[in-house]
């Protein structure tokens, strides 16, 4: 579950042209949208476009999408929980 954090702190600083943040600067249980990291609904739609393109997985509720990207921590448990269930 680390790695996989690790990677989504660089995915996400490199999707959301996060120029002056790093993988250091992102704390997993810290809330991504609307938090210090100024990641709104525009950045969310990037979000769902990685996560289905890099581990194929589809987030098609915005009620699931709300939990999902509420933090990092979130995220990550998401991806390993439904990673093998994609198109399901």
């Amino acid at each position: 579950m680390r790695e996989l954090i690790e990677e989504l702190k660089v995915k996400l600083i490199e999707i959301l042209h996060l120029a002056d943040v790093t993988p250091e600067d992102f704390h997993e249980d810290s809330q991504l949208v609307g938090g210090e990291l100024g990641i709104d609904s525009i950045d969310v739609l990037e979000m769902v476009v990685m996560v289905e393109k890099d581990y194929g997985i589809i987030i098609n509720n915005q009620e699931v999408g709300e939990k999902v990207f509420s933090s990092l921590a979130n995220l990550a448990a998401y991806i390993k929980e439904h990673s093998g269930q994609a198109a399901s």
